[in-house]
């Protein structure tokens, strides 16, 4: 939320020149339309209303993950290839859980997570997503699917609890980069999107480089297929 920024179309251009074939689905707002507090605010009032979307569903998933799912399917039969990797951000972020119901989906990343939203303690713990899912995801991981994770250490928008139940649920195949960005003048006071807005390439101290460098690393490591022992 609020859809495909200018960031969000610079990130998936970041990773289209490493190679990749990469589609943005739109779910909300206008592409190409810059960030704004009152543009935000409006495509959550939507997301609340829409029936795609459970903003505050306790053990379930969106409906929406549904389409995402068969959108995996024809990507990869389109593309080829090991299998398909999905980032998602934010409102989406947790929506890369429920695609690993999906065989080809073979590179999760939950970006700044932030469903369901933390409104009780049985909130900032759930995952969104079902029982039955849980227990693919968690028998995916084990199986060589680990699963991504990144947030920024402050943001009260992706509680810290989240994170700890994907360690306990899915052990060293959960990924944590959690960063902290107290003491970088270059960030928001409320910073929130990892590999976007808050992203600076051009600072290579920046912590927000070390995530970026982990989705790519993720990628090559589940997407890329294994070389030929007779090709150097």
């Amino acid at each position: 939320v609020p859809g495909i920024t200018p960031e969000v179309a610079d990130f998936a251009r970041r990773v289209a020149g490493e190679g990749y074939h990469v589609a943005l689905p739109v779910l909300f707002g206008t592409p190409g339309k810059p960030f704004g507090w009152g543009y935000n605010l409006r495509q959550v009032a939507r997301a609340c209303v829409s029936r795609e979307f459970h903003l505050f569903a306790l053990r379930s998933e969106s409906p929406i993950t549904v389409w995402l799912r068969a959108l995996c399917r024809d990507l990869h039969a389109r593309q080829g290839g090991p299998g398909v990797g999905a980032i998602g951000m934010c409102l989406t972020g947790n929506f890369a859980l429920a695609l690993m119901v999906e065989p080809v989906l073979m590179a999760p990343v939950l970006s700044q997570p932030s469903l369901p939203v933390g409104i009780s303690p049985w909130h900032t713990r759930d995952l969104h997503i079902s029982d039955d899912t849980l227990a693919v995801v968690k028998e995916r991981a084990a199986a060589g699917c680990p699963v991504l994770g990144l947030r920024i250490a402050t943001d009260p928008m992706v509680p810290g609890a989240r994170f700890q139940r994907l360690r306990s649920e899915l052990g060293d195949a959960f990924l944590d980069v959690t960063l902290d960005l107290r003491g970088h003048p270059t960030s928001s006071p409320v910073a929130h999107s990892v590999v976007t807005t808050e992203l600076r390439e051009d600072l290579p101290g920046h912590p927000t480089n070390r995530a970026l460098a982990a989705v790519l690393a993720h990628f090559h490591r589940q997407l890329r297929a294994p070389s030929s022992p007779d090709v150097p």
